[in-house]
């Protein structure tokens, strides 16, 4: 028997796999190939692939011609041909024939979802909308209802999308589905609802934290997607190069004090905080956090979940985690006094606390404080530094292209730039098949860090506002975000369209 050790898309014709379910080709590690002089080309792994490949080339009136290839192999090459051919817009166009009334009237009781196969039209589309989700590498699934119609958007590097609009009668059995996957209460449609799947997706490992709402046109769903294989990015990989990443590491080193991660909804401060548990994650340190929710489970890390239906909140999670001799106190984000008191209590008392805080900027974490109610000479002496940042998205690198600034973009970047480099280049993405036309693919970080220098110790005891703290801190050598964007621009790696559409906001405010 021939063998082979790689499996190109090329090599595959989709037209042999439209009446073979994934759990047969999976269940048997059998792959049809292609046709070829009256016989049927497949990889198998073993005998058991050979005789399914004599029943699956009997159907197609061929003789079976089998390949030896490794498991791992073709396992991946099955994930990777059936996320491709397994579309929404297929899925959608095979059951606009169907009586999807009927179909939704199933759904109206556990015990028929329960019993219905995999071939139910819902969960067919919803199984599809999961394979094209993982498939664009989409962060969330927003599902939207309207009065005629619902409407399905992407997430896709923190820029939604729509990809589907299906009939309005369609809506109750689509968030029945989710419910019912998600464990949650499919009778219940007059609260807010939260739960969680976990489940493989095209053979790769996927939490789904759910979100459902009730609105005046019909229950809202949205699906937060996270790739358990990809892992915790380390500090250099989310963005932080330079000085900031030293003087971030220095801050890191210390035994006590604040370290604070500030930014918007989404601006990836939990991949932060993740990330320098990663680096200070050693068997010398006991390390214990309190989240909400635990994103990535940490090997030799404590890890609390915040409960508030029974009293466990970020203050009663971080007394308790003071009882348990902790080197390292991370808690996943200061809302209220009472948390950042603990916090401060904590930091003064010889542990070092990482945090977040929803404020726009690195200075605005300091009055934030203040404002709730904290003295200003106590977060003077706890606060070591504060990291403020924002994510970008990556120039894709199938279709980058260089190009000539125009004067506008001079102008803008002219307080960056030597006067007379006029032979400056950028670069842009023309967009293409790997970044769905879009010009982007992935993300990274731009970071402004603020480090509690003497200085500006003196200007936080003097309760001098964000402003005044901003300017000394810039007279020290601090660099904004649309500083480290703007490097990030002249390196190549994102777009002044894009450090403008994360920062112009903030620099209006």
């Amino acid at each position: 028997m021939k063998t082979i050790d790689r499996i190109n898309d090329e090599d595959v014709d989709p037209s042999l796999l439209e009446d073979l379910p994934l759990s047969f080709v999976k269940g048997n590690v059998l792959l049809p190939l292609r046709r070829q002089d009256g016989e049927l080309l497949a990889a198998v792994a073993d005998s058991h692939g050979t005789m399914a490949l004599m029943d699956v080339a009997r159907s197609f009136n061929l003789k079976p011609h089998p390949l030896q290839a490794p498991k791992e192999v073709i396992l991946d090459a099955i994930n990777r041909i059936y996320s491709r051919t397994s579309r929404v817009d297929e899925v959608m166009g095979d059951i606009k024939g169907e009586d999807l009334s009927m179909v939704a009237t199933e759904f109206e009781s556990p015990r028929d979802l329960l019993e219905l196969t995999e071939e139910a039209p819902i969960i067919r589309l919803l199984n599809a909308l999961l394979m094209e989700a993982v498939k664009e590498r989409a962060s969330d699934i927003h599902i939207e209802p309207y009065e005629k119609s619902i409407d399905v958007r992407f997430r896709v590097d923190g820029i939604l999308r729509k990809v589907l609009s299906p009939p309005k009668i369609i809506q109750d059995a689509l968030v029945s589905r989710i419910k019912i996957m998600s464990d949650l209460d499919i009778a219940e449609k007059r609260l807010p609802q939260d739960g969680r799947i976990r489940l493989l997706v095209g053979g790769k490992d996927i939490d789904i934290r759910v979100s459902i709402i009730p609105t005046s046109l019909g229950e809202r769903a949205v699906l937060r997607l996270l790739d358990r294989r990809v892992g915790i990015l380390s500090l250099e990989m989310i963005g932080l190069e330079g000085p900031v990443l030293d003087t971030f590491n220095s801050a890191l080193a210390r035994q006590n004090g604040i370290i604070l991660v500030t930014g918007p909804t989404g601006s990836g401060k939990t991949t932060t905080l993740y990330a320098s548990l990663l680096k200070l994650n050693t068997e010398e340190r006991n390390i214990i956090t309190v989240e909400d929710p635990v994103e990535y489970q940490l090997k030799g890390i404590g890890q609390i979940q915040v409960n508030p239906r029974i009293g466990l909140n970020f203050a009663t999670g971080l007394r308790s985690i003071l009882r348990q001799d902790p080197d390292v106190m991370m808690v996943g984000e200061i809302r209220d006094l009472e948390t950042a008191e603990v916090a401060v209590h904590a930091s003064l008392t010889g542990h070092l606390v990482l945090s977040t805080l929803h404020t726009n900027d690195a200075p605005g974490a300091i009055t934030r404080l203040i404002d709730m109610g904290i003295e200003p000479f106590l977060v003077a002496s706890s606060l070591i530094c504060v990291l403020a940042q924002r994510l970008v998205r990556i120039i894709c690198p199938h279709c980058r292209e260089s190009y000539s600034p125009s004067p506008q973009e001079l102008e803008y970047l002219g307080n960056a730039i030597r006067s007379e480099n006029t032979g400056l280049v950028l670069y842009r993405g023309q967009g293409c098949d790997k970044c769905m036309g879009k010009g982007y693919l992935g993300r990274t970080g731009i970071f402004e860090l603020l480090k509690v220098t003497p200085d500006v110790r003196s200007q936080i005891v003097e309760r001098k506002d964000a402003q005044a703290i901003r300017l000394t801190a810039i007279n020290e050598g601090f660099k904004t975000l649309q500083a480290d964007g703007i490097n990030k621009i002249l390196s190549g790696i994102t777009t002044l369209e894009e450090v403008l559409r994360v920062t112009q906001k903030d620099s209006d405010s």
